[in-house]
């Protein structure tokens, strides 16, 4: 039991979530032993819970060698490809199974709605399903008028893929790395966030359920350093899937350097919502509320600049504000809550002190600004109130900066022209959206725009049969879609010789 405010308030987990974890490497179980370790905090009881080890440089190289073998030695890219798929789909099966658990555990962990958490989860299962066709249909191209020779391609594994991941969506952004890896005959040794590694060891062990043999899905648990960077830097590490900020982004290229690893990146965003004049304004209200105030704020996508044209600046501000204002925050196992709180303590300052340079940068606070302590429960957790700012300048550390937060930065503009300067401003390029009536003006926005995801009269809109990734310094390579396994496969040119004769050096 928990107190707070003089309420004693039951746990919401079963208490065998209080335990000591484990990693996987090479098929067993490896628990805390004499390793440090660390604890989960669940951001809406702000409570610590959990005790999950902290790997040593030499569990990565286990890990990492575990990989290896089952990669140069076990078999793993040799299986056929029907059998991968047909482990695929009982993982999909499994997870299914395990939807409800698989969405608690990560709202234990990062505070996330219970309604996105427990679809998602069934969308894992899914995509899970779509890879497996994938991994059935994959194959090369024959290469016509090449006289005398037969050529064409074939696709093979990557190799060892180290899979490391962030807090916000830990286990579908995991999915969105390992499913293609594992269809295309890699091995994957996997590093999750320490703000949420348990959802991904429980999906480890439905790997292992599944029947993907030793070595081939590996989890080491930690930090930054030193159990990622090992991770990272290590030379048998063929390839690097990365999500997280941008910073972190270009350490991965770093430590891939040295040996010219391949990386796919997906980093930050600072992404515009553009508000023409003529939009359907309730809609736009809608949409926009969605791209930044779901998920609290806490996705890549979020729709974080709110471009407004000249002639409805005011009135949108107006009801931007009002319907922010009226968003419920609390439980986020709670059907009704709207809003649940920031994923850790280190975010939770890191929204307030935003929105404080914000307000020091000129920008007007419409609506939120603060932590919300409207109840004895948003008092204990980690909450900040859905925050418009209005009056900013495109140009501003709050335009500029991702903040990963509940914080809408109002911008105002006139014309396509400045809309399209305004949006393209900016060193980042995940996402955008237009709101317009006008079909032809929204052809023309979608091809000026330099992002790599552009929603018209929507926002927040991902499926797992289209590509997903960003422009500039939003990452590298895409994710998702019937391209998917590209990014863990090498392209090999075949010549066969129909017969010639050489000729070089006969006398």
């Amino acid at each position: 039991m928990t107190e707070s405010a003089g309420t004693t308030v039951a746990p919401r987990f079963p208490v065998e979530t209080d335990r000591d974890y484990a990693m996987l490497i090479d098929g067993e179980w490896v628990g805390p032993g004499d390793r440090d370790t660390f604890t989960c905090v669940d951001p809406y009881e702000n409570q610590p819970w959990g005790r999950v080890p902290v790997a040593t440089v030499e569990d990565v190289d286990g890990a990492v060698r575990a990989a290896r073998r089952a990669f140069d030695e076990g078999g793993w890219p040799q299986t056929p490809a029907v059998v991968r798929a047909g482990m695929l789909r009982r993982l999909a099966d499994l997870i299914d199974q395990h939807a409800d658990e698989l969405a608690s555990v990560q709202i234990h962990e990062n505070g996330k709605l219970i309604g996105e958490m427990t679809a998602t989860a069934h969308g894992m299962a899914m995509h899970a399903r779509f890879v497996a066709g994938l991994a059935e249909t994959m194959g090369g191209t024959s290469m016509q008028g090449v006289p005398g020779y037969t050529a064409y391609t074939v696709r093979e594994p990557v190799g060892v893929v180290a899979a490391i991941t962030p807090w916000n969506s830990p286990l579908t952004l995991l999915s969105w790395k390992l499913f293609p890896a594992l269809a295309a005959g890699c091995t994957v040794v996997i590093k999750p966030s320490e703000v949420t590694p348990t959802s991904t060891l429980r999906l480890a062990e439905l790997c292992m359920e599944a029947g993907f043999p030793a070595g081939v899905v590996n989890v080491v648990t930690g930090f930054g350093q030193p159990t990622g960077a090992a991770l990272a830097g290590h030379p048998d590490v063929d390839k690097i899937a990365f999500t997280g900020s941008t910073g972190a982004g270009k350490a991965m290229l770093a430590a891939a350097q040295p040996r010219i690893g391949r990386v796919t990146l997906e980093l930050g965003g600072k992404s515009p919502n553009i508000v023409f004049g003529d939009a359907d304004l309730d809609n736009a209200v809608h949409g926009v509320m969605g791209g930044i105030f779901a998920a609290t704020g806490q996705t890549c996508m979020a729709g974080s600049r709110v471009l407004v044209e000249d002639s409805v600046y005011d009135e949108f501000v107006e009801r931007l504000s009002e319907a922010a204002s009226k968003l419920i925050l609390g439980d986020p196992l709670d059907p009704t809550t709207d809003v649940g709180p920031l994923a850790c303590r280190n975010q939770f300052d890191r929204v307030l002190q935003y929105i404080q340079i914000g307000q020091d940068e000129g920008a007007k606070v419409t609506a939120g600004g603060v932590r919300d302590s409207s109840s004895p429960e948003t008092q204990r957790g980690l909450f900040v109130q859905p925050t418009v700012l209005a009056g900013v300048d495109n140009s501003s550390r709050l335009a500029q900066e991702e903040i990963f937060g509940p914080v809408a930065s109002i911008v105002r503009f006139s014309g396509e022209d400045e809309a399209t300067r305004l949006a393209n401003d900016i060193e980042f390029g995940l996402a955008a959206a237009v709101w317009t009536k006008d079909v032809a003006r929204a052809h023309r926005m979608v091809k000026r725009l330099r992002a790599g995801t552009v929603w018209v009269n929507a926002y927040r809109v991902v499926h797992y049969a289209m590509p997903f990734g960003g422009f500039k310094q939003s990452g590298l390579g895409r994710e998702l879609g019937t391209n998917a396994l590209d990014a863990y496969t090498e392209v090999k040119s075949v010549w066969i010789d129909e017969g010639n004769r050489q000729t070089f050096g006969r006398r």
